[in-house]
Formats: C-alpha cells, structure tokens, sequence
C-alpha cells in the first residue's frame, strides 16, 4: 500500500515539474521572441512598411497566408530546433505587420506616450492573467469552446468591416479583441499549468498570439481616444 502511494506520489511530483519546464521555458521564449517583434517593428517603420495598404483585402488574405504557412512549420518542427527557429521568423515577420499601426500611432503627437501605455497595459494584463492561472491552480480549459466561438466571430466581424469601413465597429472589435484575448491568455497558461500542453513551443506561439492581439488592440482605443495630432 505505502509502494502505491509512493509510486503515485512521485509520479504526481513528475509531473508537476514537467508543467513548471514547460511553463518556465514558455516564458524564456516568450521573452526571447519580444526581440525579433521589435526589430520587425523598428525595420517595417524605416522602411514605411505598408503592405498592399492600397488594397486592404488583398493585404488581409495574404497576411493570412504567411502566418498559417508559418504556424504550420512551427507545429510541424515544434520538437527541434528549426521550430524554435521558424517561431523567431514568424515574430520578426509579426513585428513588421506591427509596424503599420505604430507608423499611425507616431503620427500623433503623443504616438510615443500611447504605444507605451498600450504596452504598459497589455503588461498588466499578461502579468494579471498569468498570474491568476498559475497561482489558482483552477482549470480555465473550460473557457476553449467558448473563446474560439468569440474569436471566429471577431475574425468574421473584422472581414465585414473591411469592405463597410464603420469606425463604431472597429472600436466594438477592438474592445472585443481584449476581452477575448485577454480570456486566451488565462487559457493557454492554464493549459501549461493542468497538463494540457507539454510543448514550451507550442505552448510559446499561443501566449504570443494573445499578447500581440491585446497590444494591438489596445493601442487601437488608446488611439482613438487619447490621439492628439499636431
């Protein structure tokens, strides 16, 4: 009976350390893959990075395009080191797209105090949220279903105003886009934490994904609202 329990007990410890790896190489990697964002970012806006800017469907369907293609290779090669690899491309290449919206924001007179209070913001809500889902120990895959259905419905709402151009709906997007991001991120750190993912690349690309959105969104209101041109 004490083998049993003994047996159990230490499989019970294995597994607690392989979720604090994965949770503790997901964040490394995260934190590493900020740079090529940044690079991305700071290249796309000396070069006036516009990307088919003149056709915004155009843009969007090729945006989609490379990212699944790179998503893709990530998940295909997400036990070697090419996944690892692939993942850094992909951020450079996402800080290029980030570039867009940071050249608009610089176009204000406060473009530098609004992007770091949208990074500053979307800090706090990493750090919130993370913080939540690891200390709780409460299972939020529960949320999955749900945060999916809300993200197909932000994707169709946000191809419909491209061709409708109704700057109210960009806003209520962009509002939405927190919230369900913000969500994503308490699910993929969940996962990590209950078992549910046990590849730190994988896992990476997830929380990457909520972060920019949340930024990006983010920046979107703090835009609209607090914008103040020369």
């Amino acid at each position: 009976m004490n083998t049993n329990f003994e047996i159990a007990n230490q499989g019970s410890s294995g597994l607690a350390l392989q979720q604090n790896r994965v949770l503790r190489n997901t964040y490394m990697l995260l934190g590493l893959s900020m740079v090529p964002t940044v690079i991305g970012a700071l290249v796309g806006i000396q070069m006036g990075f516009s990307f088919l800017a003149g056709s915004p469907l155009m843009s969007f369907l090729l945006f989609m395009g490379i990212a699944m293609g790179f998503m893709w290779g990530i998940e295909k090669n997400k036990d070697s080191g090419l996944g690892v690899a692939l993942l850094l491309g992909f951020t450079f290449f996402m800080g290029l797209m980030l570039s867009r919206i940071l050249q608009v924001a610089l176009g204000f007179s406060n473009g530098g105090s609004m992007i770091a209070m949208a990074a500053g913001g979307t800090g706090a809500v990493f750090f919130t949220m993370s913080t939540v889902a690891a200390v709780s120990k409460r299972d939020f895959t529960g949320m999955g279903k749900f945060l999916f259905v809300g993200m197909i419905v932000i994707l169709l709402a946000a191809v419909a105003n491209i061709f409708f151009q109704i700057p109210a709906l960009s806003l209520t997007i962009a509002v939405a886009v927190v919230g369900i991001f913000s969500a994503y991120i308490l699910y993929d750190i969940s996962r990590i934490v209950q078992g549910g993912e046990t590849n730190y690349v994988s896992a990476t690309l997830a929380v990457y994904l909520d972060v920019y959105n949340v930024f990006v969104s983010l920046l979107q209101l703090i835009m609209a609202f607090t914008g103040e041109r020369d």
